[in-house]
């Protein structure tokens, strides 16, 4: 299971949540995605744990807790929907 953390402050950086989420668990894997036209952070952030336990309880303690200003968004990520053959375009 992968993390969606939302609302983030675009002062946050990798090292920062790896810090948040340590406090439930091991780490495995962090992400913050950076606008491909821009190369400023997008807002957002995806994180793996070793554990699907420790991912759990992360998910509940965190959600719509404020943390570097802002209310962060902390759920289950949803998988990406895939593209239609052909984009939908004639």
């Amino acid at each position: 299971m992968t993390i969606y953390v939302g609302n983030l402050s675009f002062d946050a950086e990798v090292e920062d949540l790896q810090h948040l989420f340590a406090d439930y668990g091991s780490v495995r894997k962090c992400s913050l995605p950076l606008d491909r036209d821009t190369g400023r952070k997008r807002g957002f952030a995806f994180i793996e744990m070793a554990d699907a336990n420790d991912e759990t309880k992360a998910i509940t303690d965190l959600q719509d807790v404020e943390w570097m200003g802002r209310m962060i968004r902390v759920n289950k990520a949803e998988p990406r929907p895939t593209a239609s053959a052909g984009g939908g375009r004639w």
